[in-house]
Parts: C-alpha cells; sequence; structure tokens
C-alpha cells in the first residue's frame, strides 16, 4: 500500500503484554511504560489492564489526557489473575465475576478507555448451553452497566481446548453469541486477536468472513503450536520466534483478507494492536521494535 496504515488503523500496543510487569496491575514502572508509548507516534492506541493504586490511576489518565490516543481496557488479567469465570455454572461464582469486570468498568472510565475487552470462562461439552447461557447473562448486565457511561463492551475470542480453553471459541460459536447480544445491545462487538486463529483451528478468511457484522477491534501477534517447544499455547512471542505460525507473509494474508472485507475503514478507523511478549531475557523494547518492522513490511506489500 502506498498509503500510510494510519490511514486505515489506529495502530496500538497491549502495555502489559510487551511490559509483563503490568499483569498482576502493580507494575511500579507503569506510568514510565505509558509515558514511554505515549511518546512514540507510530501509537494511535494504547491497550492498558487494571492498575491497582487509585493515585496511580489518576496521575495514568492526566498522562492519557495528554497523549491524544484512544484508550482501550483489558479486563483479561484481573479474570486471569483472580480465577474467574464469566460464564460459571455457580451462580455465585458468575456473580463474583460479574463484580469485578463492572468494577473494570468503572476504572476504564476513569482512565478515558470507551470501554473494556474481556473473555469467556472454561466449560465442558456436557453443560456447554448451560455455560453459554451463563456467559449472555454476564455479557448482558455489563453492556447494561456500559451502556449507562456511553461506553462498550468487547468479547475476545480465544482458543477453545489448549491453553485459556474458552468457550469463545470458534468462530461459529461466537458468530452465533455475538448475534444473540446484538438482538439486545448494540454497545457490543468482538475482538479478534490474529495469534488465537491457529489455535482455533481456522483461518484468518474464516474467521474474518464468518464474524465480520460483529468485529470491532484487531490483536496481531504470533503463536507456537507445536506442543513440545517453547512458547506454546497463548503465549504471544515475537514475530520470528523459533516455531512461530505467524510472521510476515501471514501477516499479510491477514491485512489481504481486512482489505477484502472492507475493515479499511479512513473515516473509522478499527484500532489493530501488536500482542506480543519477550521470552527469557529479550528486550521487550527490541520486541515491540521486532512487531513494527513486521508490520511495516507486510503493509508495504499488501
Amino acid at each position: 500500500m502506498r498509503e500510510s496504515i494510519k490511514k486505515y488503523f489506529k495502530v496500538g500496543l497491549v502495555e502489559y503484554m510487551a511490559y509483563p510487569a503490568g499483569i498482576k496491575g502493580d507494575d511500579p514502572d507503569i506510568l514510565k511504560r505509558i509515558k514511554q508509548i505515549a511518546c512514540d507516534d507510530y501509537f494511535d492506541a494504547i491497550e492498558l489492564t487494571w492498575i491497582k493504586c487509585a493515585e496511580t490511576r489518576r496521575q495514568a489518565a492526566e498522562l492519557l489526557k495528554q497523549s491524544h490516543m484512544t484508550v482501550c481496557y483489558a479486563a483479561q488479567p484481573v479474570l486471569h489473575t483472580n480465577d474467574l469465570n464469566v460464564n460459571h455454572l455457580d451462580e455465585s461464582e458468575r456473580q463474583k465475576a460479574e463484580a469485578a469486570l463492572f468494577t473494570a468498568i468503572d476504572e476504564a472510565y476513569s482512565l478515558g478507555a470507551k470501554g473494556i475487552a474481556f473473555l469467556s470462562g472454561k466449560w465442558e461439552e456436557v453443560s456447554k448451553e448451560e455455560s453459554y447461557s451463563q456467559l449472555l447473562k454476564t455479557t448482558r448486565r455489563l453492556c447494561d452497566y456500559a451502556n449507562k457511561k456511553n461506553m462498550f463492551i468487547e468479547l475476545e475470542v480465544f482458543d477453545f481446548d489448549i491453553a485459556k480453553a474458552s468457550l469463545i471459541g470458534p468462530a461459529p460459536l461466537a458468530a452465533r453469541f455475538a448475534a444473540d447480544m446484538r438482538t439486545s445491545h448494540s454497545n457490543f462487538g468482538l475482538l479478534i486477536d490474529l495469534s488465537h486463529i491457529p489455535l482455533t483451528y481456522e483461518t484468518p478468511a474464516f474467521v474474518i468472513k464468518t464474524l465480520r457484522p460483529y468485529i470491532t477491534h484487531f490483536h496481531i501477534g504470533n503463536a507456537v503450536m507445536n506442543p513440545s517447544a517453547t512458547g506454546y499455547g497463548d503465549e504471544h512471542p515475537r514475530f520470528g520466534f523459533p516455531d512461530g505460525v505467524i510472521d510476515v507473509p501471514e501477516l499479510l494474508e491477514f491485512l489481504r483478507v481486512l482489505k477484502c472485507e472492507g475493515f479499511l475503514d479512513a473515516d473509522n478507523p478499527y484500532v489493530l494492536s501488536f500482542e506480543v511478549k519477550p521470552f527469557d531475557g529479550e528486550d521487550p523494547d527490541i520486541v515491540v521494535a521486532n512487531a513494527k518492522r513486521a508490520l511495516n513490511r507486510a503493509w508495504a506489500l499488501l
């Protein structure tokens, strides 16, 4: 493409993945990280997770106000680190997850985010439909609560039988769920991560075409599909990582699908964020630069 990618996407970075100290909400360097990303004009969006300290959160909000960046809030770590399941069959456990996400919505609002993203929980085949109903209940309540603040709720599609083993899940089930949600709530959408597509044994073309009406947000990253290799599962290694299955050619394929399906929208650009993580002493800044180079090359070939 001769035109800049910035015409069509808000390129972002998942901060707590590139700098994993932030995943538990207590990174002492979080303000430094936010400033570092905000000072890099390659990025138009930043994706943060919980910041436990209220004063630190207030200072973060002040930095973000100055940045002219789109702020996104990821509640997935809140659920992961507290072992919460939004589709738990035990109603009291489901309510615990729901309450945590209500708090996440409030925190996201204070940071200037327009919504939150979350993920579905673990499930069993014998009770799959009951889990589905529980997920609908939680998500509708989240959308109701978010709507009062003019905010949006996004469900990220994960693997269903490998790492996160989330209910949502394969693209056809994600489409069913999103269609059910859209019958009652317009402030709901799906977040699609390129690195999760191999984990659901699908292809970018199949996933994007199946979920086309409901997609509101994108992540890009790498994945390892060899169970005996380092980085197997939902680990988001850098591009070019040993045994990785996503690099420039796969990024290019993904971008081609997005172009063909009409996602290059100059009037209302989608957020397209790197979700990459350093491994075994790797330098996170170099891993981030690696991601920029990979995307730049793929975009140049589009």
